[in-house]
């Protein structure tokens, strides 16, 4: 277990330091950087989160600023301990040096005004994924809550573009179904859903159809899985066994190569199988093994599948 590695797709710990003036490398929440020392080889996806329907000093694409400033201010201030990585490269490079690989997503087009434009601005700050649409329709889109029935603007088509030229993932989580083909229908290389569950198991608009993780998988995507009791099953506390539930289905359709996690760390309240933070991650790992999960299967869902996409 002292050789477990840890690469998270999805966390909102960043937007959580920002409202509650937390420190990033110890806090009370479900992630902090003294925690994550605690793995030898780890990474982890940052995201620019806000929700949309609370109003902000300056706008939403400002919090998305203020978001990143404070992400690279963290960089800076733990630069013994942390890294920002653009390319797979630089993952291999701070991971082999002992440090966490950070990497920077934005989760809803609305912190970017919808505008294709402001992709150069995110390309630039080393952005590396981005979610079209978080929980409310916009103008790329509608969501998985909002105008369930729309797909893909021509805005929202032209974004997708440029993100892709970009080289930024697209992030299918939080998408409207018709978005989320629209998107497949389009797409020119892999696409992601950082934290999303299997559908079959747990019947919410968050999750994912069979037929949708085929569709990921076919453009060499992966599939974080989700921790938050609400994806898990729709009882007041799911179970390590139910979360495995999802490893296990998706496993069956294939994905061994195609999944990682997304715990949606500082994101939720109540994580599934008891845990409480990502110290508590490692149990998974043991429940997978007990299970007969072998290393390399392992080794490939908590590291090497992320690492990947992300070249």
């Amino acid at each position: 277990m002292n050789t477990m590695p840890y690469f998270d797709a999805h966390c909102d710990t960043l937007s959580r330091c920002l409202e509650q003036d937390a420190c990033l490398w110890e806090n009370d929440g479900q992630l902090d950087l003294k925690r994550l020392g605690r793995f030898p080889r780890r990474g982890q996806i940052f995201a620019i989160y806000h929700d949309s329907a609370v109003s902000v000093e300056g706008g939403l694409f400002a919090v998305c600023r203020r978001q990143q400033q404070l992400f690279d201010r963290f960089c800076k201030n733990h630069a013994n301990v942390m890294c920002q990585c653009r390319t797979g490269g630089d993952i291999d490079a701070t991971v082999a040096a002992g440090k966490l690989a950070a990497v920077l997503s934005v989760e809803g087009g609305e912190l970017l005004d919808c505008d294709p434009h402001k992709l150069d601005w995110a390309r630039e700050v080393g952005v590396r994924c981005v979610n079209p649409t978080w929980n409310h329709a916009n103008a790329l889109s509608g969501s998985n809550v909002e105008d369930r029935d729309r797909g893909l603007s021509d805005v929202g088509r032209e974004f997708v573009r440029l993100a892709q030229q970009h080289n930024i993932l697209l992030d299918v989580s939080h998408l409207s179904d018709p978005g989320f083909w629209d998107l497949v229908d389009i797409t020119q290389k892999p696409i992601v859903a950082t934290h999303s569950n299997a559908r079959t198991l747990c019947d919410h608009t968050r999750n994912l159809t069979d037929d949708m993780f085929r569709a990921i998988v076919a453009t060499g995507g992966v599939v974080g899985i989700n921790f938050w009791v609400r994806f898990v099953r729709d009882t007041p506390q799911p179970t390590m066994d139910d979360l495995i539930a999802h490893i296990d289905h998706f496993m069956d359709l294939g994905g061994a190569k195609h999944l990682c996690l997304g715990g949606d760390l500082d994101g939720c309240d109540v994580l599934a199988g008891g845990m409480t933070g990502v110290q508590d991650v490692p149990r998974l790992w043991q429940a997978l093994a007990d299970r007969g999960y072998g290393e390399r299967e392992l080794e490939d869902l908590f590291f090497h599948n992320l690492r990947r996409v992300l070249e």
